[in-house]
């Protein structure tokens, strides 16, 4: 690895079929700076995807990767603002892939927290590693900064997951 990465980590527990995955970040952006970026349509298409996000338990979150992943149109299930936010990035007939945010101030900031729960199939480094660039991309736009999607850091967060996942199972 390059080393450019160093930060790539992952809390990843195996339960039978599924895998659940957590990311942490520590931002010093207020929680509800960071909620803004999570929920408000604009700043999503700023380091997630263009789309909607109806700010309330049940509403919509639709989501358009373009080119470079599937559409995704689910139902809110948690929508506790500046705290907590869940609902599926699954796609069509794909199987569920729950995701939510939770959020905690921390020392002036906030700690985020992102928990994936992943079917046990050969997509989970991919997904976490697709995650852990959204999140880079999150981290930029919420000092104004716009980047592409960091594909360097998808490459070696993918190895490292893989690595990771394949220790978890063999342990």
């Amino acid at each position: 690895m390059s080393g450019e990465c160093h930060d790539i980590h992952g809390d990843i527990q195996c339960d039978g079929d599924r895998i659940c995955v957590r990311l942490h970040r520590e931002i010093e952006h207020s929680p509800a700076s960071v909620w803004r970026m999570l929920t408000d349509s604009v700043c999503l298409s700023q380091w997630l995807a263009p789309g909607i996000l109806e700010q309330e338990e049940g509403g919509r979150i639709k989501l358009d990767f373009g080119n470079s992943g599937t559409p995704i149109d689910r139902r809110i299930k948690v929508f506790e603002p500046n705290r907590l936010l869940s609902y599926s990035w699954s796609a069509g007939d794909d199987p569920e892939r729950p995701l939510t945010w939770e959020l905690r101030e921390r020392h002036g900031g906030t700690l985020l927290s992102l928990t994936l729960l992943l079917p046990n199939d050969h997509l989970v480094a991919i997904s976490c590693a697709g995650w852990d660039a959204h999140l880079e991309m999150l981290m930029a736009a919420l000092e104004g900064i716009s980047i592409h999607f960091p594909a360097a850091r998808f490459r070696e967060a993918r190895a490292v997951f893989a690595e990771q996942l394949k220790q978890k199972l063999v342990a």
